[in-house]
Order: structure tokens, then sequence, then C-alpha cells
């Protein structure tokens, strides 16, 4: 099982809103000792988001959607999900006593008329509460508007406030077995003086001799907003994986590099992900 993040939405594409939860979700994950192994984005395009629904649903993945579950025009998740999975809406009865509470709430003390849940507007809301057939509810402590679980995914509404909170019971509700469950370490270096081609074939050969470990290069022009020794061109090598092999591989990498004739310097260490008690 891999994690997974689909963020949803016409205005992200467009560039009307920032994502924020791409990084919320990366650091959600990797304070319980996980990763991210992929992200969409996707416009809020219903024949799009089914077939990308209908692919990560038999992928066996796990998988956090954002956005797109309200009952406005151009929102597609709810219908999408179900149409992806073959099977129909139907109004969630927790979810439908949540939003009648929530409108009890919100309903005006001083209103000339009283409440009347059967009006068009107040039955157009139990809208967000009809999910695909089998799906369980994701509570919302901000607004009380649940967001809906079914197949290891997970849809929750776009606003951040509401999301995140949403995306922190559900990995320690449902996936606290998977929490620091996989140890991991990440070591780097900062290597000047090197082309990414001159220090490729030590890449391959510390991959073949520590299996398991990952070997990763990433290269820049420089960062001059960073400044330091960062401004000037320099190459993020590093290695992947397993604490213990990961200290290997690392001695065997800075020791090629030195071979080569690079200049190195170490940048502040990735936290250590431990395995659970």
């Amino acid at each position: 099982m891999a994690f997974g993040v689909i963020i949803i939405g016409d205005e992200i594409l467009s560039g009307r809103r920032v994502d924020k939860h791409l990084p919320k979700v990366i650091e959600l994950l990797r304070a319980r000792g996980l990763s991210l192994g992929w992200a969409e984005y996707i416009g809020d395009d219903p024949e799009r988001i089914t077939a990308t629904l209908r692919r990560t649903f038999m992928s066996g993945d796990i998988v956090f959607s954002t956005g797109g579950i309200g009952a406005t025009p151009d929102d597609h998740t709810r219908q999408c999900a179900a149409a992806a999975l073959g099977v129909s809406l139907e109004l969630h009865p927790e979810a439908a006593k949540l939003i009648q509470e929530r409108i009890r709430e919100t309903y005006p003390g001083n209103a000339a008329a009283p409440l009347d849940l059967d009006s068009p507007e107040n039955r157009h809301r139990l809208n967000m509460g009809t999910y695909p057939q089998g799906a369980s509810i994701i509570p919302n402590g901000y607004n009380k508007i649940p967001g809906f679980s079914i197949r290891h995914h997970h849809f929750v509404p776009g606003f951040p406030v509401m999301a995140w909170p949403m995306i922190e019971w559900v990995l320690d509700s449902q996936y606290v077995h998977l929490h620091h469950a996989m140890p991991h370490a990440e070591k780097s270096l900062l290597v000047f003086e090197l082309p990414e081609s001159r220090v490729t074939p030590l890449m391959e050969k510390i991959e073949r001799d520590f299996p398991g470990v990952r070997v990763f290069s990433l290269p820049s022009v420089g960062d001059a907003e960073r400044g330091g020794v960062y401004a000037r061109h320099h190459i993020d090598l590093g290695v992947k994986g397993e604490p213990e092999a990961v200290a290997a591989a690392f001695v065997k990498l800075r020791e090629g590099v030195h071979l080569l004739g690079g200049d190195i310097v170490e940048p502040e260490p990735i936290a250590t992900a431990k395995p659970r008690n």
C-alpha cells in the first residue's frame, strides 16, 4: 500500500488558489513515520475525476482526496466516486443527522418564520451527505459537515481548516498500525565541482551493493535566496532506506565522492522515522 493524494479543483489549476494540501499531507505522514507515494492534481472535470478514481480504487493504495464534495454545480467528487465504483449514491443517515444539526445551529434565533428542515434549500443541503453505497463518515470538527471514506479512499473538503484535522483523524483512527512500522533514514551531501554524469556510476554501484537502499540526486544551479553554500551550483546527493543500510551506504557514498574529487558539505540532517514500539 502506498499513500496518495488527489487535489481537485479548477481554482488550483488556474492559479486562483495556491495549493497548501500537498506539503501538509507530507508533513502529517512524516510525523507518523509514513511517506507519500504519489500526488495528482485534477480540475473539476467529471470524466477525468471518474477515470482517476477508477484507477486508484483498483490500485489498493490509501488515498486522500480534497475538494469537490459540496453540493454546488461544480462539485463532482461524490458522484464521480460512485460512478468509479459502479454503485449509486445514497443519503448516509448519520451524515443527514449532522447536517440537520448544523442547520439548526446556524438558523437565526430572531427569524420571522420557524425553521423548516423540509424546505427546498435545507433538503438541498442534505446532498452533502449523499455518498457511494457502503461509505462511512469522516467527522468534521469545524462545522459538522462530514467527509466520507470507502475502500481506503478518504474524501475531505477543499478547505484546509477542515481537511487537515479530518486527514489526521483518518490516519490516527484507521492506520495507527502503520505508524513508524517501517524504520527509515535519509542522509545526503552537498556535492560541488562534479557534474551528475560523473557521479552516476557511483550511484548505480551503491544501489547494487546495498539492496533496498535508494540513491537520489537533486542538482541545483544555485539558490541565491537561501544564500551561503546553497548559492553555488551543487548536487544534493544522498541515500534513503533502512537506517543501518543507509549508514553503511552513506560511508561508501562519501568515500566515492572524495575519490572523484568532489567538494563536500553536509546539509542539516533529515529526521529519521523510528520504528513503532
